[in-house]
């Protein structure tokens, strides 16, 4: 498959060639090879068949899907987490701490979070539960994420601290969490495209570097709109630090750092300093 043909499959699929165009090697390697599987010899039948079958495009989606991350990416987002999030979250009267993780991919953000939360109430006599709830769109991505096994690679931005605590070296190259960082975590299928909220009254919405790196404009919106609906009125949305909120979310969303936003309406906390992610 030559970038001519993959760029119609974007277009077709509604997807962004910018998003896709570091990372095409190997979507084009999965979608030829989906190709073989269905019984399609070039492009042309590929899309017609992602046309009119609906399970043929629901694979497609799936073997499209980009699934690259590490632990506590872009540090300094954590770093603005932990001194001016999390104790905002902490001192609420509420019982529950809601967190959404749309598009976890295999978990590492997920339990950079976990990691951050539980070290952070560890200094409180008492904290609000935390409710945890993880979604992607490749069921295989949500079983990696459940093992929770990493390459040494994926932990290079991780504190040493954090790292004997958390994490048990099984291999010479591979680490495991700590199994009770996987204890309380709702695991789901879900498409941000089409799919409801997988819930209501989020605290915090984790949305980094898939819908608004690998869609197109016109798809976005919409999605935009639910993620929004779906938050508390004072919650956060988290990008991607390459990443830029769209006209559609600037609605919805103000900006309270370079890839953290803010649901519109809210007056508890003053604007942080400029920290870049």
């Amino acid at each position: 498959m030559d970038d001519h043909q993959f760029a119609l499959l974007l277009a077709h699929m509604k997807y962004s060639w910018q998003g896709f165009r570091k990372v095409r090697k190997g979507v084009k390697k999965r979608v030829v090879r989906h190709m073989q599987e269905i019984g399609c010899r070039d492009i042309d039948a590929y899309l017609q068949r992602i046309s009119v079958d609906k399970a043929v495009r629901a694979e497609c989606e799936r073997v499209m899907t980009v699934s690259i991350s590490r632990f506590f990416r872009d540090r300094q987002m954590w770093e603005i987490l932990e001194a001016r999030v999390l104790p905002d979250l902490v001192k609420r009267d509420g019982s529950a701490v809601r967190v959404w993780f749309a598009g976890c991919a295999g978990g590492e953000e997920l339990y950079s979070f976990r990691i951050l939360w539980e070290n952070f109430v560890a200094g409180y006599k008492t904290a609000p539960q935390l409710t945890l709830i993880a979604t992607d769109l490749n069921p295989a991505n949500l079983e990696r994420a459940k093992i929770g096994c990493y390459p040494g690679g994926s932990l290079r931005e991780v504190d040493e601290r954090f790292k004997a605590s958390w994490f048990a070296q099984k291999k010479k190259n591979e680490y495991a969490i700590a199994p009770c960082l996987q204890e309380g975590i709702s695991w789901q299928v879900h498409d941000l495209i089409t799919d409801p909220p997988p819930g209501e009254a989020f605290d915090i919405v984790f949305m980094r570097n898939n819908l608004l790196t690998y869609f197109q404009a016109e798809m976005i919106q919409k999605s935009i709109e639910r993620v929004a609906g779906a938050l508390a009125p004072d919650g956060f949305l988290i990008i991607g630090a390459k990443e830029e909120m769209p006209e559609a979310g600037e609605v919805f969303f103000r900006q309270w750092d370079r890839c953290i936003y803010r649901k519109k309406g809210c007056q508890t906390l003053p604007q942080p300093l400029p920290i870049g992610c």
